[in-house]
């Protein structure tokens, strides 16, 4: 059991990103069964769940002609345009059917505001509005957080970067994480992650 100011955050284990799903992640299914493993050596267990309006405009069907996987540019800066996913109150939106969501202490959902996506736990993607859960978990006495779940190189590695940029120290279980990796983004999320201090570790 590791000590009670350890949090587990398993980001986005939901239907639409595992296979057979609207935007699934290679091998996504086969994160929840290390997932629900590790939950049982946790005090601080965190799910947090894709959440979008139909409307949402990282969604490229919301664009006139524009591709998925096309990127555009956004108040914030540039945005992928992605498949319609994870749309509120859909069976996509859906945690996956195996994963243990009764230990969770907190579901937090997150881009659910139509005009900006949410990749990180922590953060939209202004980078500047706050979700929440860093109150949380400061409230809980939280110092330290490992991360798993979809996708290595998108949702898992914007939270990883933001909880060691407010100061958490952070491990990414590659071992219970998959990747889109789209265009090289794995490669570079790896960087990013490994030279803001995050441990990559595996088992």
């Amino acid at each position: 059991m590791q000590p009670a100011e350890h949090a587990l955050i398993a980001i986005d284990i939901q239907n639409d990103f595992c296979p057979g799903g609207a935007l699934a992640v290679d091998e996504g299914d086969a994160v929840v069964s290390r997932v629900n493993t590790l939950m049982d050596d946790f005090a601080v267990r965190v799910l947090t769940q894709d959440w979008h309006p139909e409307n949402h405009l990282s969604f490229a069907a919301n664009h006139d002609g524009a591709a998925p996987f096309s990127m555009t540019e956004m108040p914030y800066g540039p945005q992928v345009l992605w498949p319609r996913h994870c749309v509120q109150g859909t069976e996509g939106a859906a945690f996956h059917r195996a994963l243990r969501t009764h230990p969770a202490d907190l579901i937090l959902r997150k881009g659910f505001r139509p005009e900006i996506d949410s990749y990180s736990a922590f953060f939209e993607n202004d980078r500047t509005t706050p979700t929440g859960l860093e109150g949380y978990l400061r409230t809980r006495g939280v110092t330290h957080l490992t991360l798993v779940g979809l996708a290595t190189d998108f949702c898992v590695a914007y939270s990883a970067l933001d909880a060691a940029r407010l100061g958490f120290e952070v491990v990414v279980r590659m071992d219970a994480c998959r990747a889109i990796d789209l265009d090289g983004s794995l490669d570079e999320a790896l960087s990013q992650m490994r030279a803001a201090g995050v441990t990559l570790a595996n088992g």
